[in-house]
């Protein structure tokens, strides 16, 4: 399949929604970015590894701006092909990806075609994996394997932020609660010890828990806590002599991955269940004081964008920023649409994104 990166962004976006890509299987549309940038570029130099595609400038410049995006979506829910409306009066794309975030990549490769003198060098990195598991992440991969690749003086998520810049992220992190029992007869129930019954205490302290809300840098990040699975049972005749609730902690950056797992621990720590962390990332400090942010938030400004905000949800940002790059989050799309199977994006955020960060490659907010 061949697309076509001097067309308009909008169409472009509509190409690449087009191209199944679920995560773990981004052959194709990685083969068609690779093919294309290979072909309808110039000054880059280009690596495939895996299915992430990459590609950077080295003309001597004195900044170097990373545009990320990744390539995989959520399952299909038959919203591939995608398709036109108007809603409103506005056009829409609706789509598997057209949200989360096909419409940023396919910006972030439209630019790449266009803009033949850049005031920065660039750094396209469009990447495997980052809908599912942390451990098969593109991105991380390629942290592990190709580090020179992620230096950088700004980092440029196209998450969709509805054309805000939305600033830093939150961490995550999954921990599996234990209740431990004794299994009987359900006709003798009162031989055993229900441990379901036992994660009534835990599902009350967690209906009850009262969130931070946090102030940073003028982003306000509001933390949650949520139980995001059950198991437990043995069969429809036996008293489970063990039950399981796995909970979601969603917390500021301004706690380190550490010390959000010991707050989620020491708030169980009365009722002594078994504690084990399955999963987590570390959050990213909004970084908008660094120069190339600061130019950056000039730009948006300059054309009626959006402005600033926090981000609630766990990005690769969090990647750049532990290695010292500041880092946000700025591309078309309604973050609350990602992964719904209405996904739609307005033509006109795509659009309006791209002249942005047109202008800020070429210099336009200096």
């Amino acid at each position: 399949m061949t697309i076509d990166l001097r067309a308009d962004p909008v169409t472009l976006a509509a190409a690449l929604v087009d191209i199944p890509s679920v995560s773990r299987a981004e052959a194709a549309i990685a083969d068609a970015v690779e093919r294309a940038l290979r072909e309808q570029t110039s000054g880059f130099e280009v690596l495939r590894h895996g299915n992430a595609v990459l590609a950077r400038t080295d003309r001597g410049l004195p900044h170097r701006v990373i545009l990320a995006g990744h390539l995989d979506t959520v399952p299909i829910a038959g919203n591939v092909p995608g398709r036109w409306e108007t809603e409103d009066g506005e056009q829409i794309l609706r789509g598997c990806g057209s949200v989360d975030m096909k419409s940023g990549d396919a910006v972030f490769l439209h630019l790449a075609a266009t803009v033949a003198d850049p005031v920065c060098d660039l750094t396209l990195i469009f990447y495997d994996c980052e809908e599912i598991a942390a451990e098969f992440n593109g991105l991380g991969r390629i942290e592990r394997e190709l580090p020179e690749w992620l230096s950088g003086d700004l980092a440029i998520l196209g998450e969709p932020s509805g054309g805000w810049i939305e600033a830093g992220c939150q961490g995550t992190l999954r921990a599996r609660l234990t209740v431990s029992g004794t299994r009987a007869h359900s006709a003798r129930a009162w031989l055993g010890d229900n441990a379901i019954h036992g994660l009534a205490p835990i599902l009350t302290r967690l209906r009850d828990y009262r969130a931070r809300q946090v102030d940073i840098d003028g982003c306000g990040y509001r933390e949650g806590l949520s139980a995001v699975r059950v198991s437990g049972g043995v069969s429809g005749n036996v008293v489970p002599d063990e039950a399981e609730v796995e909970v979601n902690f969603r917390f500021a950056p301004d706690r380190s991955l550490d010390e959000a797992t010991e707050h989620v621990r020491q708030l169980f720590a009365d009722l002594d269940p078994g504690f084990e962390r399955t999963d987590g990332a570390p959050g990213a400090l909004p970084g908008l004081s660094a120069p190339a942010a600061k130019t950056l938030l000039e730009m948006v400004h300059a054309h009626g964008g959006g402005g600033v905000r926090a981000k609630y949800g766990w990005t690769d940002v969090s990647r750049f920023a532990a290695r010292g790059i500041p880092a946000v989050n700025f591309g078309p799309g309604d973050p609350n649409l990602a992964h719904k199977v209405d996904e739609r994006v307005p033509t006109a955020q795509i659009t309006a994104v791209a002249a942005i960060l047109r202008g800020y490659l070429t210099g336009a907010a200096r």
